[in-house]
């Protein structure tokens, strides 16, 4: 090793020098904070380089006087230390001087947060609701509700696929939104403690069971901006993006008509009587959507942890029993989550059709979407 060589101050010495590079980049390694799409999301970086220009300034001159006197005030040159102790006009210094910088610095601070709490008189009111692992978004007055899937391809996820530019950060239906319109997030849980964090828009919240949190954003620029859970909440943490998709007043009023009229289409459909093939083909995509990822596609499970639907009890017992487990979830595991709210009427009927008859359960039977609605009703 060579003579007086520090490999701490090589690496520090290293990141002084690639940082500045790093911090142009505007890809994912970026050092510094996005400066964002919203109102908020500009004023929090402005204030974010405000503080940090603030701190570097202190930082020259408290480290510029030390070293200087290091320098000049040298064993080598003859010096000799000052002796004192408890000077009154040193510790005056050292305390009026940072409480003025403080009070400097906690003006434009209290300012910015002021305004990031103040979400009166929204345009928009969304209910976002955290689910293992998934997010569901309640647009409030009006009847349109869903959960947003991650829906990156498992061969991707299982490395039997190369890896596309938003791996682990695309979903099968999106937050859409208005631009130039304020919206306010309401954010919750349903069953562990999530954060919804979209950095772009400077908002991220706790989701926390049995609270709502308040958050809110204005969108300036139609586009894509997307998110993830940002607290540890599960095996599947990973799996939970968010993308908010923010387009024009008129697009989205069009949007929020067509799902307002599939919502009405698919209550219809809850009466309608299917073929055990309709039934069958629609419950294999929902299982490969929603019950793969802890039952296995092969439904061998996880031993341990997530049984095998393959000769499972429930699968091959009662139906009811089957329907009870499916639409309210189970008691003794909680892994096992209750599906009633998060799938539709068909939804629910083909799946359990499907998993009845697949893996070689091969019961033969089948239960309608109106059957499901009926034992909803009943509870």
């Amino acid at each position: 090793m060579l003579r007086g060589f520090n490999p701490l101050f090589a690496l520090l010495a290293a990141s002084v020098l690639t940082g500045p590079a790093i911090a142009e980049d505007k890809g994912r390694w970026g050092t510094n904070m996005t400066r964002g799409v919203t109102e908020v999301a500009h004023t929090t970086y402005d204030l974010h380089m405000l503080i940090f220009w603030i701190c570097v300034a202190i930082g020259v001159v408290v480290f510029g006087v030390m070293f200087y006197s290091m320098w000049r005030h040298r064993k080598s040159k003859g010096y000799k230390a000052a002796q004192f102790h408890e000077s009154t006009a040193v510790e005056l210094v050292w305390t009026i001087v940072p409480t003025i910088i403080l009070v400097l610095m906690a003006i434009p601070a209290t300012k910015t947060l002021y305004h990031i709490y103040d979400t009166k008189e929204a345009d928009l009111d969304i209910m976002i609701t955290g689910y293992q692992w998934k997010w569901k978004y309640d647009y409030l007055g009006s009847d349109v509700s869903f959960f947003s899937n991650l829906a990156t391809p498992a061969a991707q996820i299982d490395n039997q696929l190369p890896k596309d530019d938003h791996y682990l950060r695309e979903v099968d239906e999106p937050l859409v939104v208005p631009v130039n319109k304020k919206i306010r997030f309401l954010i919750t849980a349903n069953d562990v403690i999530h954060a919804w964090w979209v950095p772009e828009l400077a908002v991220k919240k706790d989701a926390i069971p049995g609270f709502i949190n308040e958050a809110w954003t204005r969108i300036e620029e139609p586009g894509i901006y997307r998110g993830q859970c940002a607290e540890l909440c599960g095996k599947d943490h990973g799996f939970m993006p968010v993308v908010v998709k923010a387009v024009p007043e008129a697009e989205y009023t069009a949007w929020l008509g067509e799902r307002a009229a599939a919502a009405a289409k698919a209550s219809e459909l809850a009466k309608k009587t299917f073929t055990f093939d309709e039934l069958y083909s629609q419950g294999e995509q929902v299982y490969n959507k929603i019950c793969a990822a802890c039952h296995q596609p092969n439904g061998q499970g996880v031993p341990g942890t997530f049984p095998a639907m393959a000769g499972s009890k429930i699968a091959t017992g009662p139906i009811d029993a089957h329907v009870e487990i499916v639409v309210h979830g189970s008691k003794k595991n909680p892994a096992m989550q209750a599906f009633g709210e998060q799938l539709s009427e068909v939804d629910l009927a083909a799946v359990i059709t499907y998993e009845r008859n697949a893996f070689g359960n091969d019961m033969g039977d089948s239960i309608q979407p109106v059957d499901i609605l009926n034992f909803k009703n009943k509870q």
